[in-house]
């Protein structure tokens, strides 16, 4: 709210050069907390991926959090005006790679009764696998 009030002042003062730092800012700050939110669905997405892998199974459960996570993705990475992408696949396996250790750790709690530890479990799951698994749901949401 802040930024604005000082948009308006940088526009009716005729600080024109001013104001236009200041609406890149904004955008870095608005890209910024969309690919933030991006990565807590990520971690959601991942977590369920690692657990379907590491116990070589589906539940019905996991199923529904994997098809949520994706779709909120989507709609967390859509320009709704230009019909865009906020997050180009690049960003979005950055993304999930910075954000794997997290759901890598939240899994240890759940894979087989929290049996493993976060490392036992990484010996167990394909890092790269998973990622790649990932990525293709979000890509086939987007193509859809």
């Amino acid at each position: 709210m802040e930024e604005l009030e000082q948009l308006r002042t940088y526009l009716e003062t005729s600080r024109y050069d001013d104001a236009l730092v200041l609406i890149g800012e904004m955008e870095e700050m608005a890209k910024d907390d969309k690919l933030n939110k991006i990565g807590s669905f990520a971690i959601v997405l991942l977590l369920h991926c690692i657990k379907q892998h590491a116990e070589k199974r589906l539940t019905r459960s996991w199923g529904v959090s994997i098809r949520n996570a994706v779709r909120e993705i989507e709609r967390a990475n859509k320009r709704r005006s230009s019909g865009g992408y906020y997050a180009s696949e690049t960003d979005i396996r950055e993304i999930l790679a910075s954000v794997y250790p997290t759901a890598l750790d939240r899994a240890s709690l759940e894979v087989h009764e929290g049996r493993y530890d976060t490392s036992e479990l990484a010996q167990m799951v394909d890092r790269d696998y998973i990622i790649k698994q990932a990525l293709a749901l979000i890509l086939q949401e987007q193509h859809q």
